[in-house]
């Protein structure tokens, strides 16, 4: 599935400007009608690493009554959270109703980096696939408007984006070894990005994958993606 993305798409910095301020204004009104309506909305955001999750998420968060939204980086779990099902950590940061949950790495960690770093084993990683539909056929029938977007680049402009880090001292931070250890199993994520991608997109929580070669466009798209949806929702 990954292949058939055109990540040739781009957008000027005049025309973001202009596209991003319309769409910002557009959510931060759905904001307000989306707590009317009683309506929880999850956002999951995946991707390669550099792909701009956190930038993206800063131009959602921009937009939104901070009283009403909460961002969860998700790392490895840690205390209890280690001593229950995978998906206990998640039912407990689930947004109230009204209310915006984004998660910077979700649940999807079960059968990406769990499945490619061996922490999960075989069977339990392939079982997660029909516990992941599970849960959030859950979410959307309680009324939940789910979003899941995976944010894709190249290889190359992955490794663009690396070499600029280190080249900045205040971005430093933001480079890791675990990232480069992740880009040496480029193909083995690969494949376990297309069958996620395939396995988990039912028509009532079907993922999003966002060419995020451009940021500019990346940006926009999932914006417009996430405007679009929570107006049909509230219609």
């Amino acid at each position: 599935m990954l292949e058939n993305i055109d990540l040739s798409q781009t957008l000027t910095d005049a025309a973001y400007r202009e596209r991003l301020d319309a769409l910002q204004e557009r959510l931060h009104t759905l904001c307000y009608q989306v707590y009317r309506a009683e309506r929880p909305v999850v956002i999951v955001f995946e991707g390669w690493d550099a792909a701009g999750k956190g930038g993206t998420i800063r131009r959602i968060t921009e937009a939104l009554d901070p009283r009403d939204y909460i961002v969860y980086p998700i790392a490895a779990p840690e205390g209890e959270d280690k001593t229950h099902h995978y998906l206990y950590r998640f039912w407990r940061r689930l947004p109230p109703t009204g209310h915006f949950a984004i998660f910077d790495r979700s649940w999807y960690g079960r059968v990406l980096v769990e499945r490619v770093e061996g922490f999960a084993k075989p069977h339990e990683w392939q079982r997660a696939y029909r516990e992941i539909n599970d849960f959030e056929r859950e979410l959307t029938d309680f009324g939940a408007i789910v979003f899941k977007f995976w944010l894709h680049i190249s290889p190359a402009e992955q490794l663009r984006r690396f070499q600029a880090r280190a080249a900045v001292l205040y971005k430093q931070w933001k480079l890791t070894d675990e990232d480069w250890r992740n880009r040496a199993k480029w193909d083995e994520y690969h494949a376990a990005v297309n069958d996620m991608l395939m396995k988990t997109s039912p028509p009532n929580a079907p993922w999003t994958v966002v060419p995020a070669q451009d940021k500019n466009f990346g940006r926009v798209f999932t914006l417009e993606t996430i405007v679009e949806k929570v107006e049909r929702a509230l219609a």
